[in-house]
């Protein structure tokens, strides 16, 4: 049967919005990368090189997944509306999730290339390969920097940033392989160092897709520690059970909260709710908490909402 909460004290807290405006770092991204695609497409069908087609095709995923992340981060700001109370901020979990669809998409469609220089070998003009490659190395690095201080605060961020910075090593394997040709005239090599692009682009990036699909199921968010979470919130004053605790990603930098405190006979109820929020949000990066105190554990029915109680 239904049982009703002891005790219906709510507390409500939003976090304050993300440091830093990064819709110029984006644009900047992705202005260069796409004249950048442009050249290294047309230099790596002129020189023959699939090492430049294949970085070639990555950086233009890179330019989309830029593209997306962007449109996401404005969209987040939007206000709730009527029917999205939460506002639009889990569009940047959806692009997060679809950038990473799109990139092991991509891999597959340059590895299907790479396998088929491989069995077809033709000459490379070398020179050629390392002038672009080498040119990679700067856009890649600068944009790589134009995202380096929110890489730490937000997986769309984090990811524009291991992207360019792949970008950017990878750029200079291909230098090396150029030169590797150019001297020897191995044309096996420049498939071979596509292959290496492609495992070190699918590496680099694995950790990011299963961040990504933990988001999407609801997860609590990397960094988070949901029993050190219990534990301190059973170490509050007065405190002597919880149950129906749940953390959960709202975008990808804002963290949601909702638990039942078990607080008998609680007194100072809204000064002891300031300060769950203000330390939940220090403590533990928590912006948005929603907390009920209850005298005592209420009764459980067929359809009670307990999912647990912990004393």
């Amino acid at each position: 049967m239904p049982h009703d909460h002891a005790g219906h004290d709510h507390a409500h807290h939003h976090g304050p919005p993300a440091d830093g405006n990064f819709s110029r770092a984006f644009g900047w991204g992705i202005a260069l990368n796409l004249l950048f695609v442009a050249g290294e497409a047309a230099g790596g069908l002129w020189a023959n090189s699939s090492a430049l087609l294949s970085d070639a095709g990555h950086n233009l995923s890179d330019v989309l997944s830029l593209a997306l992340a962007w449109g996401a981060a404005l969209l987040a700001k939007r206000r709730a509306a009527e029917r999205f109370t939460y506002g639009y901020k889990g569009a940047t979990i959806q692009a997060a999730l679809l950038n990473a669809a799109l990139l092991y998409l991509a891999l597959g469609f340059i590895l299907w290339d790479t396998i088929d220089h491989l069995r077809h070998p033709a000459p490379v003009n070398g020179p050629v390969v390392m002038g672009l490659a080498g040119l990679g190395i700067l856009i890649n690095g600068f944009t790589a920097w134009l995202f380096r201080s929110g890489q730490k605060g937000d997986v769309n961020v984090r990811g524009a940033y291991l992207h360019m910075l792949t970008d950017m090593l990878v750029s200079v394997g291909v230098v090396v392989g150029g030169a590797l040709v150019y001297f020897t005239g191995w044309l096996w090599l420049d498939p071979a160092i596509s292959f290496v692009i492609l495992a070190v682009v699918g590496y680099s990036s694995w950790e990011l897709l299963r961040e990504t699909v933990q988001l999407g199921l609801q997860a609590a968010p990397a960094g988070i520690e949901v029993a050190a979470v219990r534990r301190w919130l059973l170490d509050r004053p007065g405190v002597t059970g919880l149950h129906d605790l749940h953390i959960w990603p709202l975008s990808t930098q804002d963290t949601a909260l909702t638990v039942h405190l078990v607080r008998p006979g609680g007194q100072n109820g809204n000064q002891f709710l300031r300060d769950l929020q203000h330390d939940l949000l220090h403590e533990f990066n928590i912006q948005h908490c929603t907390v009920q105190l209850e005298d005592e554990f209420p009764l459980m029915g067929a359809h009670g909402c307990c999912d647990e109680q912990v004393t």
